[in-house]
């Protein structure tokens, strides 16, 4: 197997597998801090992990969907040792016939999803989280190598 491989079969193992995965979402603010310089903004969501994407509930009058309206970029980070950036995207009310797949996903990953989900507000939307790069630490060295910095785009490690 190549690093790369190697790296997406441990992603799948932290964070896939068809379980909830609670993860810190950073954005940058809408507001400057006081010498006019964007400031980051951090959030715990919770999360499934699926080929190098992450999906999130949430409702689009959140600040995060706010921020991730001015600007797409984002970085992750997640107790099984992983820091990833990515690209966030909001793709709409969840009971979108276009979301059925994600929102069944949702139904049976998120336990809590039929109680708090508030599916039928149209602002009970997606959140798609597309990894571009980052870093994930395997301190077990389970697959001959403790640190993969991986290239989502080129399907590459270092």
């Amino acid at each position: 197997m190549s690093k790369y491989e190697n790296a997406m079969k441990l992603m799948e193992e932290l964070c896939g597998n068809g379980k909830e995965e609670v993860i810190a979402l950073a954005t940058i603010s809408l507001s400057p801090n006081a010498a006019g310089s964007p400031s980051p903004a951090v959030r715990m969501v919770c999360a499934y992990y699926e080929d190098g994407i992450f999906y999130v509930s949430t409702d689009a009058k959140k600040n995060k969907i706010l921020q991730i309206e001015k600007n797409k970029e984002v970085s992750v980070a997640g107790l099984g040792w992983y820091t990833f950036q990515g690209r966030a995207e909001n793709l709409g009310w969840v009971k979108d016939e276009k979301n059925a797949e994600i929102r069944a996903k949702f139904k049976e990953i998120f336990d809590w999803f039929d109680e708090v989900g508030d599916e039928d507000n149209p602002n009970s939307i997606v959140l798609r989280i597309t990894l571009t790069e980052g870093v994930i630490i395997d301190n077990a060295e389970k697959y001959g190598e403790k640190k993969y910095e991986i290239n989502f785009i080129n399907k590459t490690v270092k």
